[in-house]
C-alpha cells in the first residue's frame, strides 16, 4: 500500500499513535470537528501504529515519541523505510521541545514536531501542512537541539546524508541549502537569492535528491551535521 498525497476533495487520513487514551480522545474528537480530516485509526504502541498505518491507509500519523514496546522513533524509522508507506508523513509529538528525541526522531523521517500543549488550531495547521507535503519546523527549537545532539560526547555518527558531503552540491545549492536550514521556505529562498519561486522549488528537490534526503526537515539536519550551518549565539544549548 502506498499512501497518496491527499487531494482537495479528499480528507486527510490520519492515524493517531499514543500511549495514553484520554490524549487519543481529544486528538480524535478535534482532528474529526475539523473540516477535510479524519482519524482512520489509533494506536497505543509503536508497533500498532507500524501494522496501523500499513492497514488503515493512512496519510499522515501523529506519533508520539514515547510509548511502550516500540517508542515513536523505531515506529517513525520502520514507516520511513518500508516502500509502500513512501507517502505516509509523521509528526511527532512531544512533552518538551527542548526533547532530545526530537532530533532522533526526524533523522528517522519525520517531517516535523510539536509539543502536546499546542493550540488545537496550531496542531490542525501541522496536520495540513504536513501532509501538503511541507516540513513543520521551529527553526529555533531545532538548531538548539541539533547542536546540543551534536556536541553530547556519546553523539551518533553522522547519517548518510551528512556522509555524502558537500561535495555533491553547487554553490548556489549551498546557498539554498543554508537557508533552508534557516528556515526559510521557498518563497523567502527565492526573494532573498533573487530567484524565482519555481527556481527556488527546483533547487530544493535537487539537493534532496542529491542528499538522498526525504524533506526538508533531513535537510537541516543535514546542513548543520556537515558544518554548513552552525548554531548562533541565541541558539546554542
Amino acid at each position: 500500500m502506498t499512501a497518496t498525497k491527499p487531494t482537495p476533495s479528499a480528507p486527510i487520513r490520519v492515524l493517531l499513535a499514543d500511549d495514553q487514551t484520554l490524549v487519543r480522545a481529544a486528538f480524535a474528537m478535534l482532528i474529526e470537528s475539523a473540516p477535510g480530516m479524519e482519524v482512520v485509526g489509533q494506536a497505543g504502541t509503536g508497533r500498532e501504529a507500524v501494522e496501523l498505518a500499513r492497514t488503515a491507509r493512512a496519510d499522515l500519523v501523529v506519533m508520539d515519541i514515547r510509548m511502550p514496546d516500540l517508542d515513536g522513533i523505531e515506529a517513525t524509522r520502520r514507516i520511513a523505510a518500508d516502500d509502500d508507506l513512501a507517502g505516509v508523513r509523521i509528526l511527532v509529538l512531544t512533552t518538551y521541545d527542548t526533547d532530545d528525541h526530537i532530533v532522533e526522531a526526524l533523522r528517522a523521517g519525520a517531517s516535523g514536531f510539536l509539543v502536546k500543549d499546542t493550540r488545537p488550531a496550531d496542531l490542525l495547521d501541522g496536520i495540513r501542512t504536513v501532509a501538503a507535503g511541507e516540513s513543520l519546523l521551529s527553526p529555533g527549537p531545532t538548531a538548539r537541539l541539533i547542536a546540543r545532539m551534536l556536541r553530547l560526547p556519546a553523539a551518533p555518527p553522522p547519517t548518510a546524508l551528512a556522509a555524502a558531503g558537500l561535495g555533491a552540491l553547487s554553490e548556489r545549492e549551498r546557498q539554498v541549502l543554508t537557508l533552508v536550514a534557516r528556515g526559510l521556505n521557498n518563497a523567502e529562498i527565492a526573494e532573498t537569492l533573487g530567484l524565482s519561486p519555481l527556481t527556488a522549488k527546483t533547487h530544493v528537490s535537487r539537493i534532496m535528491g542529491k542528499l538522498d534526503a526525504r524533506d526538508r526537515a533531513q535537510l537541516v539536519i543535514a546542513a548543520y551535521e556537515c558544518g554548513l550551518v552552525t548554531p548562533s549565539r541565541s541558539e546554542a544549548p
